[in-house]
């Protein structure tokens, strides 16, 4: 048996504790996201991927920002600001045709169906869509709802240029209604619905055109990025895909307990509020007949195509991509993986 003097043992736990650290204290990689606009119930589950270990087993160390608007989106996921956020597809599709130099390119459909909306007052005169014609309406510039609406006009069938805007900050826009400062709002459902409800205007009392129901069956928000991302961290990007597909499918399946994580992160969520807010975007935007079938993420090029083409067609681009341009399902966990319900 050897005997180890003092100074042999204080040399080796030196050695111990010079040593680099590895396994689980090893540092991931890191991933920029960013959402389209604040945090809220319907990204609980972003709170909760990050809070109950689903990025961590990923091997993600995601970094989440708010963001400003579908239509910020993928301008930022260009300029490099964002390595992946979550935007609607229709700004989406609209940024490539303008700029397919720049390399933006959906990787998974996080919302099968379409949030956008314009949303007037029930006691109001406006009892259709072709009503807000001359109307004035209030939005942000970037906002997703302003950003399509004329794509809705045009199939609505009215002319979107003789509405007037007035381009307000994001909190302003339900107080702008509310006030009756403006004829309407444009925004996701999520956003303006609860928000005018949380200012005293439950959903009685607001008369909502949602656009999906004018003929326009598009798909809602996708994760975007960058070709060259996928192509220098093709693996950091796989990972990163399937984390947040997880998380938003346990957040469905475990909606209080997400809602409970989005409270830790933002202390002053109203979880009553919020609480609906998420229920209202599985009902709304995520839980589709076709997502029943197939699971989250199911992609068919010709519904893609009829939305590629409204958008190309609406705003007379130049430039009109192909769906494969458009997105790219590669880096896709298996579809088994995607499913809403456990063992479906």
């Amino acid at each position: 048996m050897t005997v180890l003097s003092r100074r042999q043992a204080l040399l080796g736990a030196g050695a111990l504790l010079a040593a680099p650290r590895i396994g689980n204290a090893q540092a991931l990689p890191r991933v920029r996201f960013t959402l389209d606009w604040t945090f809220h119930g319907s990204y609980a589950f972003a709170a909760a991927g990050e809070r109950n270990g689903i990025f961590r087993d990923h091997g993600i160390d995601f970094s989440i920002s708010r963001g400003f608007g579908s239509g910020r989106v993928p301008i930022d996921i260009a300029a490099g600001t964002y390595d992946i956020g979550i935007g609607d597809m229709t700004p989406a599709i609209r940024f490539m045709a303008e700029n397919p130099q720049r390399d933006v390119v959906a990787v998974a459909i996080v919302y099968d169906q379409s949030p956008a909306c314009c949303t007037v007052r029930a006691d109001g005169p406006i009892t259709e869509p072709k009503m807000l014609e001359g109307k004035t309406l209030a939005a942000p510039e970037f906002d997703g709802g302003r950003q399509i609406f004329p794509v809705f006009a045009r199939a609505v069938g009215f002319d979107a240029s003789k509405v007037s805007w007035n381009s307000i900050s994001p909190e302003l826009r339900e107080p702008m209604l509310v006030q009756r400062r403006a004829d309407g709002i444009t925004g996701f459902i999520t956003s303006t619905g609860l928000s005018l409800k949380a200012l005293g205007m439950d959903w009685p009392q607001q008369r909502i055109f949602r656009y999906k129901n004018y003929g326009m069956d598009f798909y809602g928000s996708g994760l975007l990025t960058t070709r060259t991302f996928l192509r220098e961290k093709p693996e950091v990007a796989r990972q990163a895909i399937a984390a947040l597909l997880k998380a938003q499918i346990w957040a469905y399946r475990n909606p209080d307990q997400a809602i409970a994580f989005l409270k830790q992160r933002e202390t002053l969520t109203d979880v009553a509020i919020e609480t609906e807010r998420q229920q209202v975007t599985f009902n709304e935007m995520m839980v589709s007949d076709v997502v029943k079938q197939h699971g989250m993420s199911h992609f068919e090029p010709a519904r893609a195509q009829k939305q590629i083409d409204a958008v190309v067609e609406t705003f007379a681009l130049p430039n009109k991509p192909s769906v494969d341009q458009v997105y790219d399902g590669r880096f896709l966990p298996p579809a088994n993986e995607l499913r809403l319900t456990a063992g479906a």
